[in-house]
């Protein structure tokens, strides 16, 4: 992981943050990006994975230059969220939980965002 030193030294204080001022529940992933540049590495992926163990976060090391794990990074957070809401960790029925359960949002007449359904019938006729 090429997290810079500095940074890693930091997420702590971000991750106390954070769980003070969301909801305790949130998944949260640990993402050690530019893992295609091993040659720079500061921080090893053991200590990242020991850090997320530690602090009940997902991990992955990833490389946005080469699109390695990026798209795993959200299947896996969207995988925890799924599990959280099938063990009740979640009221899906309750939005301030921050999820809302449905498959895109109804539109109104020319795409009006009113709420209201279009004459015509489903969302993309």
């Amino acid at each position: 992981m090429t997290f810079r030193r500095e940074t890693f030294n930091h997420l702590a204080s971000w991750l106390e943050d954070a769980r003070q001022h969301a909801n305790p529940n949130m998944t949260i992933m640990l993402i050690g990006n530019k893992c295609d540049l091993a040659h720079r590495r500061a921080v090893s992926k053991e200590e990242g994975e020991q850090f997320a163990k530690e602090n009940g976060l997902l991990f992955l090391e990833a490389s946005a230059r080469t699109a390695q794990n990026v798209e795993e990074a959200f299947i896996k957070t969207a995988g925890k969220i799924l599990q959280n809401i099938q063990e009740g960790v979640f009221d899906v029925s309750n939005e301030s939980f921050g999820i809302k359960v449905g498959y895109g949002r109804p539109q109104g007449p020319a795409g009006a965002r009113d709420g209201a359904v279009s004459q015509r019938g489903g969302c993309c006729s």
